[in-house]
């Protein structure tokens, strides 16, 4: 018998806060990451490991609140408490290894396209072994063709997500890609639910072993939120990530000319006097007098200081 399937029991109450918490993860993890990138003074690897936990525990947290509005009306569904915590661990893991390899090796190619598949291999891998914690009266269905086409969405939301986010640095162009990820994060939750059928048993069945959606969804969800939202604390307080692309230049320019004014030493030349030796222009490098491309000719070595005749 067919089990009657409804994944919106609570409207969309769900739909809606699950694709919140997926564009939060999103954009922390896009912020993280670029702090890392492109700032060198950083602890890159604890910013990519920020960056790829907030994107991952983003994922996850979308899809479990997702699923607290999946209901079979013929039966009660508990979930698997071990299955649920491996999701968690596969989701952080797969995007943790897809951030670092983008993270230290670039965006070439070859490095973005195997990130991208072992990561939207792995984010599929969450999703189902998620569903595969469900436990009800009955065995789930799946219609291998949508499947195969949730896993193709979860490679390019990974691909498009890895290229964003060593690639996008202005702050409004992140927001905007994490509106954008967010949507295909969602995206392939609901397809990977549209392939959903579950056959019922006959009979009625013993008592289920797993918990209920509210006593363990509800609980588990409020590690990997207060995670995010102390993530978004760490980014709020931190300027270096809340700054345009212009701005962020600016300032690195800045303070590298500060830097070289501290350690260049400062030179005085005195016009009124013939006994303090003047530099001779061609030992300025790019002065007026030599253009930067004929001064790599080699220099005598003695020749003696230059005295300006008076």
């Amino acid at each position: 018998m067919q089990g009657t399937v409804d994944g919106f029991s609570y409207g969309a109450v769900t739909p809606v806060a699950a694709y919140v918490m997926a564009c939060l993860g999103a954009a922390l993890g896009l912020r993280c990451v670029v702090r890392s990138v492109y700032n060198e003074q950083s602890w890159k690897p604890g910013w990519l490991a920020l960056g790829a936990t907030s994107i991952g525990c983003g994922i996850w947290t979308m899809h479990f609140i997702a699923m607290i509005g999946f209901r079979v009306r013929e039966s009660e569904i508990h979930y698997d408490v071990g299955l649920t915590v491996l999701s968690l661990v596969v989701a952080v893991t797969v995007v943790g290894i897809g951030v670092f390899a983008v993270g230290y090796r670039g965006v070439s190619r070859s490095t973005l396209c195997t990130a991208g598949c072992v990561t939207g291999l792995g984010v599929a891998a969450m999703h189902y072994l998620g569903m595969a914690a469900i436990q009800l009266n009955g065995y789930i269905q799946y219609d291998i063709a949508v499947v195969a086409l949730s896993v193709g969405i979860a490679i390019i939301a990974a691909t498009a997500a890895l290229w964003a986010a060593v690639s996008i640095r202005g702050f409004l162009t992140s927001l905007g890609a994490s509106l954008v990820m967010g949507v295909a994060v969602s995206g392939m939750h609901y397809t990977g639910m549209a392939a959903v059928g579950v056959h019922l048993h006959g009979t009625t069945g013993g008592t289920l072993s797993g918990e209920s959606p509210t006593s363990i969804l509800l609980p588990m969800l409020i590690g990997p939120i207060i995670f995010l939202l102390l993530a978004g604390v760490v980014v709020m307080f931190d300027p270096m990530l809340v700054l345009g692309e212009g701005d962020w230049d600016r300032s690195a320019v800045r303070q590298r000319e500060r830097e070289r004014e501290r350690t260049e030493p400062q030179r005085t030349w005195h016009a009124d006097r013939p006994d303090v030796p003047l530099q001779h222009p061609d030992d300025t490098p790019g002065s007026l007098f030599e253009p930067p491309a004929r001064q790599a000719r080699q220099q005598p070595q003695n020749t003696g200081r230059r005295i300006q005749q008076w």
